[in-house]
């Protein structure tokens, strides 16, 4: 009962503040309409229940599945065969990934389901690049510094129109249902290793596996000709309250039809391995099925709302907003967004409370969501700086990622980890839902490219945090150091302290 109330008081002050915003925004310089201000109202409702299932689902399922996974995996011995089974769950938990058909959606001259597949390959492909550095105990900086060279070179030869979509990718694909079950999966494998950086290279798998998605997409590009444009969604609005009910009546049915494919692979794999190898105690297995029910409604409720009350709102705010005498309005409110809104990312607080268990409290969860936030509302800053001047894209990715490859050299392994994790865990469905679409919206009413200019907020939402995470790991070094030092120092002995004083000296303290 106290952790369902610690849950509930979590996914309500995780919401909470983005409400109070576009309420605020609403009855002052931003009107809307009171239909979709309703649409929001109810969608900040299913999205805080939802993170409530989510929360406790993946806590009592998708985590205790995926450790015990890696652990089984190793029980082979055979690195083909690890390998194999690695790529293979890659692939079908990024086809699972219910962002990925937005993705998919978004660049026309690709065919849907050559870009999925080709996406799923690459998350494959890196994620046994992630399970040979955890067995081998490879520095994670090195593999980064050279794969995002290589990102860099090939961009140079894509055209524009695929660059936004190919960086947002790496964060999309990285989704509410990949992450937990990927970050699980280090934690078991690395768990069989016995020195004492094994804890440290349980982290970095999303790390390796968001570069899969952009190199994919990046090669499509070089592929197929950069055909099409961007379309702008209908905002449905609704005149009574029946209608209202319908909008997202509506929609659960398919919620509930997508995220059922979603799980549907994952809960195969590992019934798979627990009847082969696992063989988990009937209790321990009822748990792991209770939580997977949590896990399933939380993301239908998450989702519905996140979809039918947060896109229509965040474009209409963003083209509101630009309409404005003064659109640089948008760079400061962007910000306060960016600020709040990571902290209603289901799967940041999985990756905040793995960090904090395997440091044991050294790295507190309280200061990593801080850096989050800090890092977000900076990229959103610099996304809607973007939108309203028609900046490219990669006159920000590139200082961006420099300046984070560069600070690897001198920041502890774990921060340069958990760093690049967290860019793929900040980058979830509320940037795709709110943040995307009030780019948007804006990018529309100034008259931009919607595609050059407003695409590139997951991009620069799974920049920054590498860049204030890092710089937590600094602060965090100099720290430590200066324990050290203060412990390395001799203690004063009292006849060292009095010597100069005469024996029936007065001393007063």
């Amino acid at each position: 009962m106290e952790k369902r109330k610690e849950k509930a008081k979590e996914s309500i002050q995780a919401v909470l503040p983005i409400l109070f915003i576009v309420l605020l925004l609403s009855f002052t310089v931003a009107p809307v309409s009171a239909s979709i201000l309703l649409e929001f109202m109810i969608g900040a409702v299913f999205v805080i229940i939802g993170m409530l299932f989510f929360s406790m689902g993946a806590e009592m399922s998708m985590s205790p599945m995926g450790e015990r996974v890696g652990g089984s995996m190793l029980k082979t011995k055979k690195l083909w065969v690890i390998l194999l089974l690695g790529f293979f769950l890659g692939v079908i938990i990024t086809i699972s990934e219910p962002d990925l058909q937005v993705l998919a959606a978004q660049v026309p001259s690709v065919p849907n389901m050559v870009l999925i597949l080709s996406v799923a390959a690459g998350v494959g492909a890196f994620l046994v690049v992630a399970l040979l550095r955890i067995l081998f105990g490879i520095a994670l900086a090195p593999l980064l510094v050279v794969f995002y060279g290589v990102i860099f070179v090939i961009a140079r030869f894509v055209p524009d129109n695929f660059l936004a979509v190919a960086f947002d990718s790496g964060g999309v694909t990285t989704g509410p249902m990949t992450v937990p079950f990927i970050m699980a999966l280090g934690v078991g494998i690395s768990a069989i290793r016995n020195d004492k950086h094994a804890e440290n290279d349980s982290f970095g798998l999303v790390a390796l596996c968001s570069i899969g998605p952009v190199l994919a997409v990046l090669l499509l590009g070089l592929v197929y000709p950069a055909q099409g444009s961007y379309v702008a969604a209908d905002v449905p609005e609704a005149f009574n309250s029946v209608e209202l009910g319908r909008l997202f009546l509506s929609e659960i049915p398919y919620y509930l039809k997508e995220i059922a494919g979603s799980l549907l692979p994952i809960v195969f794999f590992f019934g798979i391995f627990q009847l082969v190898s696992i063989q988990l105690h009937k209790k321990t297995l009822i748990k792991i099925c209770v939580g997977l029910l949590y896990t399933y409604v939380g993301l239908v409720l998450f989702l519905t709302g996140a979809n039918v009350g947060f896109i229509p709102a965040g474009n209409y705010l963003g083209t509101v907003m630009a309409s404005l005498p003064c659109p640089w309005i948008l760079v400061p409110v962007g910000m306060v967004i960016g600020y709040f809104i990571v902290k209603a990312e289901p799967a940041v607080y999985v990756l905040m409370k793995q960090v904090e268990e395997l440091t044991d409290g050294d790295i507190s969860g309280k200061a990593m969501q801080i850096s989050l936030s800090v890092g977000v509302a900076a990229s959103v800053g610099l996304s809607m700086l973007r939108v309203l001047t028609g900046i490219p894209i990669m006159y920000f990715l590139i200082p961006g990622y420099a300046i984070a490859l560069f600070l690897t050299l001198f920041v502890p392994k774990i921060f340069t980890a958990i760093a690049f994790d967290s860019g793929g865990v900040a980058s979830g469905p509320m940037t795709a839902t709110f943040l995307l679409p009030l780019a948007q919206g804006a990018c529309t009413a100034v008259g931009g490219d919607v595609v050059k200019d407003a695409f590139g907020v997951v991009a620069m939402v799974a920049m920054t945090p590498l860049i204030t995470l890092q710089v937590l790991g600094l602060i965090y070094k100099i720290k430590s150091n200066k324990k050290e030092e203060m412990a390395e120092q001799p203690f004063l002995q009292a006849e060292d302290v009095f010597a100069g004083y005469a024996d029936d000296a007065i001393i007063e303290l």
